[in-house]
């Protein structure tokens, strides 16, 4: 009874754009996601998330955002939009159903274990995102009284008053030590392992993505020039430097936690109340127990998100086939480009 043409794994904004995509084509499809609702990933993120990309490069195929085009949408409107989409095109979901295991059997069929049933699928598509797993380096003990992952963070109140160490020089620390450093209670330390370089939200009274999108610098591929220098230098988008440069204090890489110190490259060391690692996400695809699908490393084999694996594909992979290929403006066009090939080789 658990059988399926294809199973779709994730209903973030890549699941629903696959599942749009395969039911344009008349294609029968399962969305399973371990959240309670479609889009419920991003109502676990800090309260005063606000997209970097304006909401006509935040839509999935021609489903826009009620509202003036030009704002930046929240976490909440995010969650909302994609909610309503699932609604809209009545898309078929079953939630809290974590995959925990996939693998494939010797009759080329795929089996997929949840924590409450096994499903059974010709074809797999793995969409849940390019940041799944928090990452924390390995160079603390836990001797600072509070420590937490930027997934955990939710809004200042949460954090001890006095000093904060949030650790990483992306977006996300950013943002979240600019929040900081504006509040009464606390002063913010950012520690970052190189320079800023930060590029403003809109210029000329268009958005960033805009000019991005006219030089066809989002259409950039993980191979060209453009795009292993947007790899290598991703810039910070916005004006939250500033903030902490006034209000709060910039310090360099962070080299180890240990005896309630923080010690940093140059020497110097502080305690802290508490320490918010921005360091990032590692997808973790251990769950997949098919032997050819994924590398020494442990990511997936794959090109432009079709896996040397038959029947097994992927939709949202940062740089999967260009520079918006893991946000919602760049996702549509993966989706749809992995549905035809799914469907032609069937």
């Amino acid at each position: 009874m658990n059988a399926y043409q294809t199973i779709v794994i994730g209903a973030g904004q890549a699941g629903l754009a696959v599942g749009r995509a395969l039911q344009i084509k008349n294609s029968p499809f399962l969305i399973l996601d371990e959240n309670e609702e479609a889009g419920w990933s991003w109502k676990k993120r800090y309260d005063s998330l606000k997209l970097f990309t304006p909401k006509n490069y935040s839509h999935l195929f021609n489903d826009l955002y009620q509202g003036d085009e030009k704002e930046f949408p929240s976490r909440d409107e995010v969650a909302d939009y994609l909610s309503k989409f699932q609604d809209k095109y009545n898309l078929p979901i079953k939630v809290n159903e974590k995959v925990i295991n996939l693998s494939k059997n010797d009759d080329q069929m795929f089996t997929l274990c949840t924590e409450n049933r096994k499903y059974t699928a010709k074809n797999v598509i793995v969409a849940t995102g390019a940041f799944y797993t928090p990452f924390i380096p390995a160079i603390h003990d836990s001797s600072i009284p509070f420590m937490i992952h930027s997934a955990d963070y939710k809004n200042p109140d949460q954090i001890p008053e006095g000093d904060v160490l949030i650790v990483g020089g992306g977006n996300t620390g950013i943002q979240i030590a600019a929040e900081l450093s504006k509040s009464l209670k606390h002063h913010a330390y950012l520690s970052r392992s190189k320079k800023l370089k930060r590029l403003p939200k809109t210029i000329l009274g268009n958005s960033l993505f805009w000019w991005l999108d006219q030089f066809k610098i989002l259409n950039a591929s993980p191979n060209s020039f453009i795009g292993k220098r947007l790899k290598d230098n991703d810039p910070l988008i916005g004006n939250d430097i500033s903030v902490i440069k006034r209000k709060g204090t910039l310090l360099p890489r962070l080299t180890r936690v240990s005896n309630k110190n923080a010690y940093f490259q140059n020497t110097f060391r502080k305690q802290f109340k508490a320490l918010i690692w921005a360091t990032g996400y590692r997808n973790d695809y251990s769950w997949i127990n098919i032997k050819e699908a994924i590398d020494e490393q442990g990511q997936p084999v794959h090109q432009l998100g079709i896996s040397t694996v038959k029947g097994l594909y992927y939709v949202g992979l940062s740089w999967q086939s260009k520079r918006g290929s893991a946000l919602l403006y760049g996702v549509t066009e993966d989706a749809e480009k992995i549905t035809e090939v799914l469907i032609k080789n069937n």
